[in-house]
């Protein structure tokens, strides 16, 4: 069976592809492990320039595959299972390129949070952005929400985060979240241009600018990913959520405490 995450290199630039198209890239266990040892060869790779992120097939990434959770018997807690998805996705801060990601279709829950940790996205027209975690009774837990408060400010990260409403590619551009819109046929032609200027300018130009970005931007969203780890793992040992569990299994209403 082919990768579902691939790594691919042409001259300076990298290019990391989502292939599991039959579940519209949705991510499982092994696609994590997958990704993870990608951004750590990335990290070892300095004449990597910049770093594109595609998908193959109709999505960029649906989240979750859920079909998968429960799938392997894992001796780590709740708590140690984030604290290993954090470490390997804040890999993408330590790259020593600018990771471009080129959205086109769904990109769903923590797909779209490891999206926003990146450099820059840019959506195919008809593209659709959506954080359903509330909706499932969790919280995102990915670190997406602290760069989407820095993007575009409470309000808005609120009502994606509070209702779990999707998101236009239109909407997502007028806010800052992606920087281009294009049509769909053109997104890896564009996306790739971004990246051959980017590996084009002088390297440590690039490095520094990404730098001053970075000291920007990162301890906010550590900081943020740090909370989501102690608050997530509270729902997911609270009384409500064993009792959002068993509603949904008994197909009956929910009656939430708040504890």
């Amino acid at each position: 069976m082919a990768d579902k995450v691939l790594l691919d290199y042409d001259g300076p630039i990298a290019t990391i592809t989502n292939n599991n198209p039959d579940k519209h890239n949705a991510f499982d266990d092994d696609m994590d492990q997958l990704l993870w040892q990608i951004l750590g060869e990335l990290r070892q790779r300095p004449e990597v320039r910049a770093v594109i992120w595609r998908a193959v097939g109709k999505s960029f990434s649906s989240g979750r595959d859920v079909s998968s959770i429960g799938g392997h018997r894992v001796e780590l807690t709740h708590h140690e299972l984030m604290t290993r998805g954090h470490r390997g996705v804040q890999q993408l801060f330590e790259l020593p390129a600018p990771v471009l990601v080129a959205c086109q279709g769904w990109s769903i829950g923590a797909s779209f949070q490891r999206a926003l940790l990146c450099d820059i996205r840019v959506a195919a027209e008809g593209a659709r952005f959506m954080l359903p975690e509330t909706t499932h009774g969790v919280i995102p837990d990915t670190g997406g929400v602290g760069r989407l408060f820095q993007i575009c400010g409470p309000g808005v990260t609120a009502d994606l985060v509070l209702t779990g409403r999707p998101m236009d590619a239109a909407e997502a551009y007028a806010h800052g979240i992606v920087s281009r819109v294009v049509p769909a046929d053109e997104l890896d032609a564009t996306v790739r241009e971004m990246a051959e200027r980017i590996a084009a300018a002088p390297a440590v130009t690039i490095k520094m600018a990404r730098r001053v970005l970075g000291h920007l931007a990162e301890p906010a969203v550590r900081a943020s990913m740090a909370e989501e780890l102690i608050a997530q793992t509270f729902v997911n040992k609270s009384d409500d959520y064993a009792e959002f569990r068993a509603a949904r299994a008994e197909r009956r209403p929910a009656h939430y405490t708040g504890s």
